[in-house]
């Protein structure tokens, strides 16, 4: 698996509001509110995207239900490493269970384009394996 950038990091938690409070009101950064409780930062530098994601959207993304599973450890962040392609990202999962990691969900298209995957890293990390075709936009006007 070739990774190109790490598309995006950010806290996972259960509190929305006081996520908000904390990285927005008391830091200062800036977000929109992409959808209810999910605040995004496109123009904090280092990564394509920071943002705060509450649990229960995560475990919405993650397992289908509102509530994450009581037998996994719930995670306090998430990142996703961004790959060239959303065939990258399937063999990135064929690789990955290849060497014996657990894959919480295979790689499939999300309603906004986004090809992805996810799995836990062992400290609880949500790690996802990600294509987004407009982070590769710069790279396509320039071929």
């Amino acid at each position: 698996m070739e990774i190109a950038f790490i598309a995006g990091f950010g806290p996972i938690g259960a509190e929305p509001s006081s996520m908000v409070d904390f990285w927005s009101r008391r830091l200062g950064i800036t977000f929109d509110e992409l959808a209810p409780d999910y605040y995004h930062a496109s123009d904090l530098g280092g990564a394509r995207a920071f943002a705060l994601w509450p649990l229960s959207q995560a475990a919405q993304a993650t397992f289908g239900t509102d509530e994450w599973p009581a037998q996994r450890p719930v995670p306090q962040a998430w990142i996703e490493l961004e790959v060239s392609s959303p065939r990258a990202v399937a063999d990135a999962v064929d690789e990955l269970r290849a060497k014996g990691q657990e894959i919480l969900v295979d790689a499939h298209e999300e309603p906004w384009g986004q090809t992805t995957a996810r799995l836990l890293s062992p400290e609880g990390l949500l790690v996802g394996i990600s294509y987004l075709p407009s982070f590769h936009m710069d790279e396509a006007e320039q071929k």
